[in-house]
């Protein structure tokens, strides 16, 4: 326990900003949700390639928010990174990729 109090000590952590990164990060995994399911559905994928769309995005996404937002520093700007980072949002944003997804799969089918 004196190590994890030294280490607050040394970078406290700032309850603002913590959650300033998780909405930033909310924000993006919705916006790109939403683009992903628009470009799958121009595509015309179905079925599980369109799912294996998604998540493959959303692993691209969080390659590229961990490399240039987070700078490879993860745990310096998220409690728990593999959570906020890598995980979270991946499934609140499937329903928004789905929504999408069909409706631009019935525009250009149409």
């Amino acid at each position: 326990m004196a190590d994890q109090e030294l280490e607050l000590i040394i970078n406290p952590i700032v309850l603002e900003s913590v959650q300033h990164n998780t909405q930033t990060i909310s924000n993006i995994r919705s916006l790109t949700a939403s683009l992903f399911g628009v470009s799958a559905g121009i595509l015309g994928l179905e079925s599980y390639s369109g799912f294996i769309f998604y998540f493959l995005g959303t692993l691209f996404v969080s390659v590229l928010i961990y490399a240039i937002l987070a700078e490879g520093r993860q745990a310096r700007y998220f409690r728990s990174p593999v959570k906020d980072l890598w995980a979270g949002e991946v499934v609140g944003g499937l329903s928004s990729f789905v929504l999408t997804w069909t409706l631009f799969y019935g525009l250009v089918r149409a």
